[in-house]
């Protein structure tokens, strides 16, 4: 017989579904992200409120495997050759975006006194923006396929695919425990050209496995055969010393590439609606409450951190913004860029299982992540331009 899984695992999985859906519909109910809505179920959940979700090896084998099918959808869902189109504002946007937060989060870190390694992590998490996020607050504002738009999503998609780099850089690096410029920059290559070569050998192969499984009769063989491909992809990645959610992100641009994207992806996503949310909930149990209160004297520096960390990742993304050139609300574009959302997370998390964030640390960044991720979409609201005048630009969309 083989063994069955512990009742305390079930119920935990139990819990973190229907406190993920309960708290994102609130969430989305009052115009916040759900993402925003999963974590703090998460926090009520977990050890630090009700205890319900215990952050076991297992548990945590389910955010993985969350994570590996969001990045793996996030991957369907982007076009090369838009993201090709976009052109030098989206890309200088972009790397704005990553260097000025990564720069003022190192130098915050280390003038606190923290490791070059824990500033490293710390400094990356700043890095990231959510293409989901953003593009739902985008679309809720009609301003998808204007200019502004155009050049924030562009933007974002750099970020998500530099920012995959940068986290198998740093994974490395917290692997090793220190920072040494040539393992990093060996990380470095070995992610760019993993990268680089599971595109273009994948795409072919990418198309080969579509009609093979295109004429499989077996009920759900394609999103199988689909699902399956970014778990090898992953593990591959992980063999080459890149992060697995690099070769997931990587799988979804290869099928992006073929006839059946639009079949993949409507059949992926009930999956990633019921795993990806196990990742956010992982997250937000793992936040320490004790650390939050401000009667202590250690918990005011967190709280301090998490403060600055905010501050940066909001002024490094919105400067961003004006490197986009003119003839764009270049406030709309740095606004648009400042929501973290389930990428911070994601270095957040990898930072914390390998031990380079300590649990104060942790706190701080998530705390960050969370402030960003909220803060964003009232800001694009009130900085949206008027419909007339949006009308008005609409010849000057890129295409």
């Amino acid at each position: 017989m083989p063994p069955h899984p512990e009742p305390g695992l079930l119920l935990a999985f139990a819990a973190a579904l229907l406190g993920a859906k309960l708290f994102g519909e609130l969430a989305e109910r009052i115009g916040q992200p759900a993402v925003v809505g999963e974590l703090l179920a998460g926090v009520l959940l977990g050890p630090a409120v009700l205890g319900w979700i215990s952050v076991s090896q297992e548990f945590l084998l389910l955010a993985e495997i969350g994570v590996i099918l969001l990045l793996f959808e996030v991957g369907l869902e982007t076009d090369l050759v838009e993201l090709i189109r976009v052109g030098a504002p989206a890309l200088a946007v972009a790397i704005a975006g990553m260097v000025l937060p990564f720069a003022g989060g190192y130098a915050l870190t280390r003038a606190l006194g923290y490791p070059i390694v824990t500033s490293v992590f710390v400094a990356s998490a700043l890095t990231a923006t959510s293409i989901g996020i953003t593009a739902r607050v985008l679309s809720e504002l009609g301003m998808l396929g204007t200019r502004e738009g155009r050049i924030i999503l562009g933007a974002a998609v750099v970020d998500d695919v530099l920012g995959l780099v940068v986290l198998a850089v740093v994974s490395q690096v917290g692997s090793a425990g220190v920072f040494e410029p040539a393992p990093a920059l060996r990380a470095t290559a070995v992610a760019i050209g993993f990268f680089l070569v599971a595109i273009a050998a994948g795409i072919p192969l990418g198309r080969s496995l579509i009609r093979i499984v295109g004429h499989a009769n077996v009920r759900g063989v394609l999103i199988a055969a689909a699902v399956g491909a970014a778990m090898l992809m992953s593990v591959a990645a992980k063999r080459v010393g890149s992060a697995e959610i690099v070769g997931a992100f990587a799988t979804g641009l290869i099928l992006a590439r073929t006839n059946r994207r639009h079949d993949i992806d409507r059949s992926v996503k009930p999956i990633v609606d019921v795993f990806a949310p196990i990742f956010f909930i992982a997250v937000g149990a793992q936040i320490e409450i004790a650390h939050l209160d401000p009667r202590s004297a250690g918990n005011r520096t967190i709280l301090l951190l998490a403060l600055g960390l905010t501050v940066i990742g909001f002024a490094g993304k919105f400067a961003a913004g004006f490197f986009a050139g003119r003839r764009v609300r270049r406030a709309f574009v740095g606004a648009g860029m400042v929501p973290r959302g389930e990428v911070g997370l994601i270095f957040a998390a990898v930072g914390r299982t390998s031990g380079v964030l300590g649990g104060d640390v942790f706190s701080a960044v998530v705390l960050a992540v969370f402030a960003t991720t909220l803060i964003a979409p009232p800001i694009l609201k009130a900085l949206r331009p008027p419909p007339d005048v949006v009308a008005a630009r609409e010849p000057t969309l890129i295409s």
